[in-house]
């Protein structure tokens, strides 16, 4: 186990901004290591695109981990897992995968509350919570750090608003969860009121109203 860069992606959450780039195999890995990336994220889109498939829902956790360990082994940074809502809708079986994350070497990984049945609707809120919950106690079961990011996806999928999206990142928050992410938000107002209403550090995605804004204005918010 490399188990330094587990350390190291712990410690990044607790130092400030960086920018964690998504490569989508070895290949881009390796060039953003080049170019002076702390730590990469696989990302579901990428990869499963590569693959001739759309994204959420068609890309197997099989698949997903063998991907991941690729990743993982192209570098020596520290690699979280886009993982989409855990590969399974029932706590258990989404513990399962923060478990199978670890042994593929990785270092977190990222959990949505979108259902992958047709339509994309969002977990109940109990359900959504109960989730997190149960990755968070695999992920303190480990033994070494790893960085359990929540997603709140509903703005950004049209399932709910910005007031349920920040009740429920409040809520993974007391479930357990390392860090906290809300997709594209409205705008920087949008941002700000996440940062103002969690303690835990908050996610930024580089898209929609925020994909014009600098790293240096993604810190000021707080990220």
């Amino acid at each position: 186990m490399r188990t330094g860069r587990h350390e190291t992606f712990h410690a990044l959450h607790q130092s400030g901004c960086f920018v964690i780039p998504n490569p989508w195999d070895a290949g881009s890995a390796r060039l953003m290591a080049g170019m002076g990336a702390k730590a990469l994220a696989t990302t579901s889109a990428g990869f499963a695109f590569t693959l001739g498939c759309p994204d959420m829902g068609h890309v197997s956790r099989d698949e997903a981990l063998a991907h991941a360990e690729a990743i993982v082994a192209a570098t020596p940074l520290p690699v979280s897992g886009d993982f989409e809502n855990g590969f399974a809708d029932d706590p258990d079986g989404v513990a399962e995968t923060v478990r199978l994350a670890a042994e593929a070497g990785l270092s977190g990984c990222s959990l949505e509350d979108t259902d992958m049945a047709d339509g994309n609707p969002a977990y109940g809120f109990a359900l959504a919570v109960e989730r997190i919950r149960a990755a968070s106690a695999a992920a303190r079961s480990l033994g070494r750090p790893f960085v359990l990011c929540a997603r709140a996806d509903g703005v950004m999928n049209g399932s709910y608003g910005m007031e349920e999206g920040i009740r429920r990142l409040q809520a993974f928050e007391e479930a357990g969860a390392d860090l906290l992410y809300l997709p594209v938000p409205p705008d920087l107002g949008g941002l700000r009121r996440i940062m103002a209403s969690v303690s835990k550090p908050v996610n930024a995605l580089a898209a929609g109203a925020l994909g014009r804004e600098t790293v240096a204005t993604l810190a000021a918010c707080g990220v």
